[in-house]
């Protein structure tokens, strides 16, 4: 299949609209329109349904189209690699990380390095599957425990325990519990323990409701889990690194905690001369840092 005509259904299958398309890519409407119906008579197949709204994709034009998006998908982020250099720090960057330490801690940080370096494009990626870093799913990792993979460079950054927190209105509402046992007093607000998550934090929660927690509330991750503590539903399983953005969190039984969960960044070996990359550890490391000071600070007070 020629590429330009590729490249032209794409732009109108985004676009939703031939005129809208010929707009993007400097050409007539008249133009775009025959390549698109050239293109149809190579496959043999209607790739629109046309419409006086707009055009819509017919089942084999959404076929195509994943297949065209993946493909420019790739070459951006082959461009970027390709112009990367010791110089700039620019192009498409894929980062993937836990939904609960993507949305609580990573994103609301990264305005820093956007400052730092305008002309990214980070693609936050986030899951609780371990994506594929070798097989490329991603260009680099922050994940809660150590990779595998012997081809991945790794990088520790820190311990995070889990524990227990409330909002001080909860607790100025209902006394703190002065033991484990007094748990059954209160709601427990924690991750189901079928939903994928650090064992670590799976542990604790086995736990603790063995001392027959009578009511919970269970949440699929973690960011899910601090909105319902901050909305004093009741006694929250949470990382403790949330205590650095969110002080007002008390925390409850400070004896309760899991065991230490380790937080490390990897990317491929192959990347070990990016610039994006580099850039993008660089401040990981810092903010680490900065919120490792921070806490020892507050011990120390």
């Amino acid at each position: 299949m020629d590429w330009d005509k590729l490249r032209i259904f794409h732009a109108v299958a985004d676009a939703g609209s031939l005129t809208h398309a010929g707009d993007q890519l400097h050409l007539s409407q008249s133009a775009v329109s025959r390549q698109v119906r050239s293109l149809e008579e190579t496959l043999n197949a209607t790739l629109f349904h046309r419409h006086a709204r707009g055009l819509i994709l017919t089942e084999q034009g959404e076929l195509l189209f994943d297949a065209t998006r993946a493909m420019i998908k790739r070459l951006d982020a082959a461009t970027a690699r390709i112009r990367d250099s010791e110089d700039e720090v620019f192009g498409e960057l894929r980062v993937t990380t836990t939904i609960g330490f993507g949305t609580l801690w990573l994103a609301p940080r990264l305005a820093k390095l956007y400052e730092k370096y305008p002309d990214l494009k980070i693609d936050l990626m986030l899951e609780e599957r371990v994506l594929d870093l070798p097989m490329r799913e991603a260009d680099v990792a922050i994940r809660m425990k150590e990779p595998s993979q012997a081809d991945l460079i790794r990088k520790r950054l820190m311990g995070v325990h889990m524990g227990l927190y409330a909002s001080p209105e909860y607790l100025a509402r209902t006394a703190a519990p002065a033991s484990v046992e007094e748990l059954s007093d209160h709601r427990l607000i924690c991750q189901n323990i079928n939903s994928a998550q650090v064992s670590a934090a799976t542990y604790l929660v086995k736990e603790l409701v063995t001392n027959d927690i009578a009511s919970m509330l269970t949440v699929n991750n973690y960011f899910g889990v601090l909105q319902a503590v901050l909305n004093n539903l009741g006694i929250g399983v949470l990382p403790d690194y949330l205590t650095y953005d969110f002080p007002n969190l008390v925390r409850v039984l400070p004896e309760v905690e899991s065991v230490e969960v380790p937080v490390f960044l990897a990317y491929p070996e192959e990347l070990r001369h990016s610039q994006r990359i580099a850039a993008f550890r660089d401040f990981v490391q810092q903010e680490i840092f900065a919120y490792r000071k921070t806490v020892k600070e507050q011990k120390i007070s």
